[in-house]
């Protein structure tokens, strides 16, 4: 059994992924493939906005200090990454991690939103960068009541049976199957069941029907693609003012509109600081002739949807149909067909300003450093880049090789093994959780098949290109 502190990081990060009255009448658009048009979006301060994320308590419940330091001694010591610009109160902290003060004056310490968009390459953490090997696959509940048992009595023990209380009502809705993939959408609609749009009041029951209990596998998009993107979700949906969406994490414990007013200053300047980031350049070595060559071959075939780069660089923000792009459909038509989830985000404060707008497709990414943000497709099912341009290598059953991670740079991607079988014929069940089963509902790995119509030598320079976004 995990101590309390060994896997207190991850609990609270998982905690808090996010984001009935008048919200019935509000109506429902949806997108349609095609060009999403651009939103103005409110100015900000980078480095302010910086400053915010990795210091303030913008999820403002979590477990309180005192109780997490007494675990983080019992806990065996681990590597941690250290963020640059942590205040005195920050310092020490898991990258992943906030310090917060409440009303009362608890100190807690709380996620903040690396918890997702913080990840490892090449023995660095890249801020924005999707955490590829996080793990959903538990409840964190065991873990949750462990640390209460650490806790003061008195407003300590308030603090942490607010946060206990809600975890323990969205839960159910968070666990995936699959280690890498992530429940955010699937969490984020958990949070709005059982939050009044109008107050943002929680309730101890949901006062919409919430979503499934098994989450649709997601990948986390890194954040250096928002320069580009006139919608914050792959299925097109987020459309107006960003700020508005980035700031759900902190849904999990957002009470008042006061508090969600105040919030959404700080993350004027979040969003700032997100758009603002440049994806890491390539680090290994590069054919600069083959990827000359691969250019071209990527202006005629693929710019037409991911748009060019370099001097003059354009980007077409589509969203591509189902039938066209051939992909799992399941993420898309789940939020398409989520109303009451659409209906709850416009008329609620959140939706002032903004639109969820999903449509029945998937948006066409900017690549900029691509070759950094395996697996590929909205859900992880294609461990390579490799792969993705020819789906004859596509394995059907697939986990990431164990061990340290190790990175493929012919390939674009993480090291795995291809496996004969999936889930339910692992010899051992609790291994099963690590294997990418692609026969699964909402797993699947076909789609996007215009790399076949390539030669060989042809997918070999494009990959070489690719490096240089």
């Amino acid at each position: 059994m995990k101590s309390p502190a060994i896997a207190v990081a991850t609990l609270i990060g998982l905690l808090a992924l996010a984001g009935c009255g008048r919200s019935e009448q509000v109506p429902v658009e949806l997108g349609a493939p095609g060009q999403i048009p651009p939103s103005a979006q409110r100015a900000g301060d980078p480095a302010l906005g910086y400053e915010i994320l990795v210091n303030r308590g913008y999820v403002s419940c979590g477990v309180p200090r005192a109780a997490f330091e007494r675990a983080a001694a019992e806990a065996p010591a681990t590597r941690r990454f250290e963020l640059p610009g942590r205040d005195e109160h920050n310092a020490g902290l898991p990258y992943q991690l906030n310090a917060a003060t409440t009303a009362d004056g608890v100190e807690l310490v709380v996620s903040n939103c690396l918890a997702c968009h913080g990840g490892e390459f090449n023995g660095e953490l890249v801020v924005g960068l999707g955490d590829a090997f996080a793990d959903f696959t538990t409840s964190p509940m065991a873990g949750i009541e462990r640390l209460g048992l650490l806790v003061e009595d008195g407003a300590e023990a308030a603090a942490w049976r607010r946060w206990a209380d809600r975890i323990g009502a969205i839960a159910p809705y968070m666990v995936t199957d699959t280690v890498g993939v992530n429940p955010a959408p699937n969490l984020t609609m958990a949070l709005m069941a059982y939050r009044d749009p109008d107050t943002l009041a929680w309730h101890g029951e949901p006062r919409l029907e919430p979503p499934p209990y098994e989450p649709l596998p997601t990948a986390v998009p890194p954040w250096w693609r928002m320069q580009k993107k006139h919608a914050m979700f792959y299925h097109g949906g987020g459309r107006g003012d960003h700020v508005h969406y980035m700031m759900l994490k902190s849904l999990v414990c957002t009470d008042e509109v006061e508090e969600a007013r105040e919030i959404d200053g700080w993350f004027t300047h979040v969003r700032a600081y997100i758009s603002s980031l440049q994806p890491p350049a390539w680090p290994f070595a590069l054919d600069e002739a083959l990827a000359a060559e691969g250019r071209v071959v990527f202006e005629r075939q693929c710019a037409a949807c991911h748009g060019t780069y370099g001097e003059n660089e354009t980007y077409p923000n589509l969203v591509i149909g189902l039938e066209e792009v051939g992909t799992d459909p399941a993420y898309a038509l789940q939020a398409v067909e989520a109303e009451r989830f659409i209906r709850w985000f416009n008329g609620s404060f959140y939706g002032q300003g903004a639109q969820a707008m999903p449509a029945p497709g998937y948006v066409a990414p900017p690549l900029d450093g691509v070759w950094a943000t395996a697996p590929y497709l909205h859900n992880d099912s294609v461990p390579s880049l490799a792969a993705l341009l020819d789906s004859n290598r596509r394995p059907t059953y697939w986990r990431h090789r164990t061990g340290p991670r190790e990175y493929d740079p012919a390939a674009l991607g993480w090291a795995y093994d291809a496996l004969d079988r999936g889930k339910e014929g692992a010899a051992d069940p609790a291994a099963a959780r690590y294997i990418y089963d692609t026969t699964r509902r909402g797993y699947g790995n076909y789609g996007h098949t215009f790399g076949d119509a390539l030669t060989e030598r042809e997918r070999a320079a494009v990959l070489e290109y690719l490096k240089t976004l």
